[in-house]
């Protein structure tokens, strides 16, 4: 049996992990080795900032949702509730967007979680 050499296949390979890690400074950027751990590392770092990111909106949106709730005379936690309550099925996303939009729009808002029963 003869012997085979992937050779296309490793070149082919090589080039992969290497255009992934383009960029990169000093070794990692130029030799496969250090190339190869480079990419894993960056691989779970942008998982990990994929999460982070959802994590830091949240935060801005509840950030502008109370201080928009301050202007208007109510803590963000009783105008959360307030919302529940009367039913406002706005998630804190689409409720910073009008806040910040369209504020009298968030005023009739808040004035309905203001109002709500309980």
């Amino acid at each position: 049996m003869p012997r085979v050499r992937k050779g296309a296949a490793r070149r082919q390979a090589k080039k992969r992990i290497l255009k992934a890690v383009k960029g990169h400074r000093s070794l990692p950027g130029r030799t496969i080795r250090l190339a190869q751990e480079a990419a894993v590392r960056a691989a779970v770092n942008a998982r990990i900032g994929r999460k982070q990111r959802k994590r830091d909106f949240r935060g801005l949106w509840i950030l502008r949702l109370g201080t928009a709730c301050r202007q208007r005379g109510i803590r963000y936690g009783q105008f959360i509730n307030g919302c529940k309550r009367a039913n406002i099925l706005l998630n804190r996303k689409m409720l910073s967007e009008i806040a910040v939009a369209d504020p009298q729009c968030f005023d009739a808002v808040v004035a309905a979680a203001k109002a709500a029963p309980g």
